[in-house]
């Protein structure tokens, strides 16, 4: 049986080889090991092999004996056993291929959950960076330690910086005067005209399960897109939303869709974002908008 366990201890000599001593005592062997200093406490994360008897309350009470608090421990796989610098370089590269998947990278490199089955659960801890004005979190039983929270920090960094690229791009390519959409409000719905054509569309729509979010459903041609019009249909979708006395608006897409976070970028908005299997959502709050 495999766990990883975590756990703090004593800033002092010795108090790792105790815990050492107990788990050589115990028929229990360290496969895995971390650090995450501390200034008084340092938090030791664990992989331990032990008997296929023990049981979560006896690998709890073996670090106890040992003058460990604030223990954690889940059952894993041999992928807790993985390399972490390689983990991270993984990450990064998963990061720069598809910037958008940054909340399930997050989640899978800190063994957190990106959407809370437990929803606004007290008893997990949260982690949370902003990535072009958009909140991500994520949530787990074990704390997140200053390390991990600056880890978290720099890999967001690398995403802003991707985005900020990608926004650059799109805003080298300029419209010709005589090619410029025009932008058309009829009620809730925005669109995008050249030549009497609509190039991009953006409907607002009340949400059928929130009584105050609208959701938005947004499209550009391809032939359209990088050139700024999903950012401008974003904001005139929010404004509408916000005329309209909603709190929130939601958009909804593909997990793999490239496009969002620097069309939310280039808006000017912020906002939080969660994915959840192969969906991801943006919600963007009004309550500043309304009049």
């Amino acid at each position: 049986m495999l766990w990883r366990v975590r756990a703090t201890l004593p800033d002092r000599p010795g108090a790792l080889a105790g815990l050492a001593a107990e788990c050589g005592a115990s028929e229990v062997n360290i496969l895995g090991f971390q650090i995450f200093p501390g200034v008084d406490l340092v938090t030791d994360e664990l992989v331990l092999d032990t008997p296929q008897s023990w049981h979560l309350a006896d690998i709890e009470a073996l670090v106890r004996r040992s003058g460990g608090q604030a223990v954690s421990v889940v059952p894993c796989t041999e992928a807790a056993l993985a390399d972490q610098p390689t983990r991270y370089v993984h990450a990064a590269a998963s990061v720069l291929a598809s910037p958008a998947s940054f909340p399930d990278v997050l989640a899978r490199l800190f063994d957190a959950e990106a959407e809370s089955s437990s929803g606004e659960d007290g008893s997990l801890d949260l982690l949370e960076v902003t990535v072009a004005s958009v909140l991500v979190q994520v949530r787990r039983t074990a704390p997140f330690t200053a390390t991990e929270h600056a880890r978290a920090d720099a890999l967001a960094s690398l995403v802003d910086d991707v985005l900020a690229r990608a926004a650059a791009t799109a805003a080298s390519v300029p419209l010709a005067a005589s090619e410029g959409p025009e932008y058309v409000v009829e009620a809730s719905e925005i669109s995008a005209v050249v030549g009497g054509a609509a190039v991009g569309t953006a409907a607002v729509r009340p949400a059928l399960d929130e009584p105050e979010a609208s959701v938005l459903n947004l499209s550009v041609d391809p032939a359209w897109r990088r050139r700024g019009i999903g950012s401008r249909l974003l904001s005139e979708a929010v404004r509408v939303a916000a005329s309209q006395g909603a709190a929130e608006l939601v958009l909804t897409t593909r997990a793999d869709n490239q496009a969002v976070l620097p069309m939310v970028l280039a808006a000017g908005l912020r906002g939080r974002i969660r994915m959840s299997g192969d969906r991801l959502t943006v919600r963007i709050p009004l309550a500043a908008l309304h009049r």
